[in-house]
């Protein structure tokens, strides 16, 4: 697989003092600046012709390069306006190439599939880290057409994606993206790949569209998994219940899908909170949980 012409130190600082350009911290822009690590995430990503490749983040267009030589249509939602001139550039000489200025979380989606030329088939991204998590699961629940997600985060984010039930990174957040999608490759990337070197550690991460619940069910599953976990020290039965849910109903509830009261959430796999969701909803009703749900938990 190719890499990127601007994946490395020299073609990097070039680019950004042609613009006048330096690098930002606040809205976490650390360059990818080795090329190896660019055809590893393009080999994870396994994109044809056919693809559609909707990209949060491409900063200067590093990866973004790399994705135009394999994909047929490349959207690029960036939120630094001063990035524009050199996405332009990109744009002018790419003709597959398209690019929104925005932040990725309030961008209509259907912007996006009229830039995209139809609806994205593949989210590849260099994200932003203090908004990773979040863009994941927004756009795995709001844009059904993504197949596949191949995104470097934090490596601690990284770490509550892959968690499995009962590990110390386990939580609602694994819980809710595991309704959508399931972890299908990974690998590390340390600091030394990037201009400036961030402070911590980094992962890439591929997650496959495998979806265990009907589309119209992911809000009321992921209520149940908020009010479980919202008190993640106490046993379920207690935090559902400080959560809105009646007692009585969730007592039913466990008895009909072998869970027992004193459990505590994290001991859970997503399909028991589905169980779980789909007893209370026969004994309950759709009841939700008092505040409604969560991105991250």
């Amino acid at each position: 697989m190719g890499g990127s012409p601007l994946a490395s130190p020299g073609a990097t600082r070039a680019l950004l003092e042609a613009y006048g350009l330096a690098t930002k911290h606040s809205l976490g822009q650390n360059f990818l600046v080795n090329n190896h690590v660019i055809e590893k995430i393009m080999d994870l990503a396994e994109l044809g012709r056919e693809d559609r490749v909707l990209e949060v983040g491409p900063g200067i267009g590093t990866l973004t390069l790399a994705l135009l030589a394999e994909a047929g249509r490349v959207v690029s939602v960036e939120m630094d306006r001063e990035l524009e001139p050199v996405l332009s550039a990109h744009a002018a000489a790419h003709p597959s190439f398209a690019y929104l200025m925005g932040d990725a979380l309030r961008v209509p989606a259907e912007k996006i599939v009229e830039a995209a030329g139809g609806e994205p088939t593949a989210l590849v991204s260099n994200l932003p880290y203090n908004v990773a998590a979040t863009i994941i699961l927004a756009y795995l629940q709001g844009m059904p057409s993504l197949r596949r997600l191949v995104v470097m985060v934090q490596a601690e984010v990284a770490d509550r994606i892959c968690a499995a039930p009962g590990s110390r990174t386990y939580g609602a957040y694994t819980a809710k993206l595991a309704l959508l999608g399931q972890v299908t490759g990974r690998f590390e990337v340390g600091p030394g790949n990037f201009m400036p070197p961030p402070h911590v550690d980094s992962a890439v991460v591929r997650i496959d569209r495998a979806p265990l619940v009907a589309p119209e069910l992911v809000a009321g599953v992921s209520a149940v998994i908020d009010a479980a976990f919202a008190q993640r020290r106490k046993t379920i039965r207690n935090s559902m219940s400080s959560s809105g849910y009646e007692k009585g109903a969730l007592d039913a509830a466990f008895a009909a899908c072998g869970i027992a009261p004193t459990c505590r959430a994290e001991t859970l796999a997503p399909e028991d909170f589905v169980r779980l969701y789909q007893e209370i909803s026969q004994t309950q009703g759709q009841v939700r949980p008092i505040g409604g749900t969560q991105d991250q938990g």
